[in-house]
């Protein structure tokens, strides 16, 4: 997959120093992932929320963090939607 919009997750990263290193190994996963449905992307992330329109939200630091994303599986694209903290996250429009 390609994850486009990284600098989301860079600008998210260098002000939350605690979620750097998984935002980054999240980033490398995708990247070699081959992600067809959105089944696939359960298997490797058993805890992802799986919404409309081929949205995914994938939990971070215990659900510290949420990082929302749109994939296009037939494009291999995963778009960086939105990153923040869970208090951020309770007043994302879903």
């Amino acid at each position: 997959m390609k994850v486009v919009r990284r600098k989301r997750l860079n600008e998210f990263a260098a002000r939350h120093a605690d979620v750097r290193s998984q935002l980054s190994a999240w980033f490398w996963e995708v990247e070699e992932a081959d992600w067809k449905t959105p089944q696939d992307i359960k298997m490797g992330y058993p805890n992802a929320s799986l919404l409309s329109d081929n949205r995914v939200v994938f939990n971070l630091k215990g659900k510290r963090y949420r990082l929302l994303v749109k994939a296009g599986y037939d494009q291999q694209l995963v778009r960086i939607e939105k990153v923040g903290t869970h208090a951020e996250y309770s007043k994302w429009e879903l």
